[in-house]
């Protein structure tokens, strides 16, 4: 089993859960930057209605009255248009009065709206009485969805090079008021007769910064959590792999890590074409040990013992591991049966050299065994190298004890 498998997965799904959650927030700022957008158009079309509305009632009520009367002045000069008798009415020879009807009143409403707020008004039909009040292309098209669509306005954002603007566009419906200037052009009451255009000025920008900045923020929010709860389950399952694969006891590796690290070796041996060794060894006289000193000196003794082995094992390659009880086993990749003998050795006589008393011991200090084999043969049966190993670490205990025995397969 690879040790590495349950991290990378970890990292995986983390990734994808950090990647569906950007995805989130990339639709989230999509979303918002269309609200803005629906919003926006909505709060504009909502805008120019009410500047509609509110010049159709002031026209409404001019057409009621049947025009007003206005001073002439170098501003207001008589509508050339306006076919009335009575358009012109000498009040005195300094008061002339002339009548404004709803056309006329909405061209001076326009120009007063642009002044004032930058709106610009048009009166227009694609039946005009007036020249100037030709639609243009896309008040054309307008009042073409007004006949053929029967709708009643027509709004659209308009984006230029250098400025963002709405043009907004009510229908004129014919009433009895206008029939009198408009009944030769054959409308009658009810009758789509053109439209008022509304044109708002440059509209305020979309605060795409700002929601790009909060949702920036969001992610990296996100993000920052979800590696915060990766660390914590990667470490999480570093401590219970470590508990896993670690003997509680002399905190070197246990008996299931070592079956499958000698597994890996093993393959790798057989691969590269390198030879492979295997020592066993085992405290001798441990359970006089523990009658003797009591069984928390005996644990006190298998800590010193692992403590040893860890520290006198020169290759990063090499490894030791509790296999059990007083049992220890060292694996040394790429070593000869010749080189794995001297390895033994100088593990025994480094414990020796530590005189560790043991007086239930026939030499009175703690000594161990060792069995060695080699996978000569380059194989990939693990049991069969243990087994090996094992055989002849019980002919060393057959022998006196506190020496290396090692298998005869690997003498070649």
């Amino acid at each position: 089993m690879n040790p590495t498998c349950p991290p990378a997965r970890l990292t995986y799904r983390l990734a994808l859960i950090g990647g569906f959650w950007l995805l989130v927030v990339a639709a989230s700022l999509a979303w918002n930057i269309h609200q803005a957008q629906q919003s926006r158009n909505s709060l504009a079309r909502e805008t120019a209605r009410v500047f509609y509305e509110q010049l159709l009632l002031t026209r409404r009520w001019n057409a009621q009255h049947g025009g007003v009367y206005v001073p002439v002045t170098e501003d207001t000069q008589p509508n050339p248009y306006l076919e009335d008798p009575r358009r012109d009415i000498r009040v005195s020879e300094d008061l002339l009065l002339t009548k404004i009807n709803p056309a006329f009143m909405t061209r001076q409403f326009s120009e007063m709206a642009q002044e004032t707020y930058g709106v610009q008004f048009h009166i227009t039909s694609l039946k005009p009485l007036r020249p100037a009040n030709v639609p243009d292309a896309w008040e054309t098209q307008a009042l073409e969805q007004f006949e053929d669509a029967g709708l009643l306005e027509y709004g659209e954002l308009i984006e230029d090079s250098d400025r963002l603007f709405y043009r907004y566009m009510g229908a004129l419906i014919t009433e009895p008021p206008c029939m009198p200037c408009h009944a030769k052009q054959g409308y009658q009451v009810g009758d789509v007769r053109g439209g008022v255009s509304v044109t708002l000025p440059t509209l305020a920008p979309l605060p795409i910064p700002g929601l790009i900045g909060s949702h920036l923020v969001v992610a990296i929010s996100g993000l920052l959590v979800i590696v915060g709860l990766g660390w914590l389950l990667t470490r999480a399952y570093d401590e219970l792999r470590h508990q896993a694969v670690m003997d509680a006891l002399t905190s070197i590796p246990n008996r299931r890590y070592f079956v499958e690290r000698l597994m890996l070796e093993l393959h790798r041996s057989v691969r590269e074409q390198m030879p492979l060794s295997l020592i066993i060894l085992d405290i001798d006289y441990f359970k006089g040990y523990n009658d003797h000193y009591g069984h928390l000196a005996g644990d006190r003794c298998l800590c010193q013992v692992a403590k040893l082995l860890s520290e006198n094992l020169r290759r990063a390659t090499d490894f030791c591991a509790r296999y059990g009880g007083e049992e220890f086993v060292v694996v040394l990749p790429n070593t000869t049966r010749v080189g794995a003998i001297e390895v033994a050795e100088q593990l025994r006589a480094a414990l020796a050299a530590l005189a560790l008393e043991h007086h239930a011991a026939p030499l009175g200090k703690v000594t161990i065994s060792a069995g060695v084999a080699s996978n000569v043969s380059r194989d990939l049966d693990h049991e069969t190298l243990i087994q090996r190993a094992d055989q002849a670490l019980y002919r060393a205990k057959e022998q006196g004890r506190n020496r290396i025995e090692a298998d005869a397969a690997g003498a070649s």
